[in-house]
């Protein structure tokens, strides 16, 4: 029992004296989790919104891939950006494995289905509601996507929160493709699973409560815009 609290006590003491270990894993956690959410937006949100507005052969198929993929195991995901970065593999010139970049590679795959998704539900709900306005005024699919997506954010804004708090909790992948190199590839999810193999309970218990802060505030915002997109549409 002694030796738990003195855990925690050590936790917190890490991160009230910015450990600079702790400082570092954070900032690449953050680093790999954001430019993976940003590159999944870009292209998650006009092509959820293509596939709302656009009638084509295998749309239902499509639609049916897309939110079936937002619970990919990410250990699969981990061992195909593996095998696509591997020297033997097609992208293996590149360099790219057990580095950060792999790791971005890695989340956006994850990521992308789920803003994906959710962005075709929320354009799919706005055009029915939108549709006669917007094609009596000469509108088509195309240039109703700019308008419906900006007329969606608060809801938009809160499908890519949901892929921020996948990223940042995300182990199984990052840890195939970035080998949880020290100083290197070494993010928190990566580091609380080796810290905590090795008995170092401090900072690993250090690392789970930054990383629940993390995904706490990630939540909270999303429910805090959600409420005020339901009060604006009230």
């Amino acid at each position: 029992m002694f030796e738990f609290f003195s855990a925690f006590k050590t936790a917190f003491a890490l991160i009230a004296g910015f450990d600079s270990e702790l400082l570092q894993i954070v900032a690449l956690s953050l680093s790999v989790s954001l430019s993976a959410v940003a590159i999944a937006a870009l292209i998650g949100l006009p092509l959820g919104a293509a596939v709302a507005l656009w009638r084509f052969p295998g749309r239902g198929a499509v639609i049916v891939v897309l939110n079936a993929c937002m619970g990919l195991p990410p250990v699969v995901v981990g061992l195909v950006v593996y095998l696509l970065l591997s020297r033997a593999g097609p992208l293996g010139e590149l360099g790219l494995l057990f580095s950060p970049p792999a790791m971005v590679i890695a989340q956006t795959i994850l990521v992308l289905p789920i803003i994906a998704a959710l962005t075709r539900q929320t354009i799919e709900d706005l055009w029915a509601e939108y549709r006669e306005q917007l094609t009596s005024l000469g509108v088509t699919p195309l240039r109703a996507i700019p308008t419906l997506l900006w007329d969606g954010r608060f809801s938009l804004l809160t499908a890519v929160l949901a892929g921020l708090g996948r990223a940042a909790a995300e182990v199984g992948a990052i840890l195939i493709v970035g080998g949880n190199i020290d100083g290197v590839t070494r993010t928190m999810t990566t580091a609380i699973a080796l810290e905590t193999a090795k008995g170092d309970l401090a900072l690993a218990l250090g690392l789970g409560i930054v990383l629940i802060i993390i995904i706490a505030a990630i939540n909270g915002a999303a429910f805090g815009i959600g409420e005020t997109a339901r009060r604006r549409a009230g």
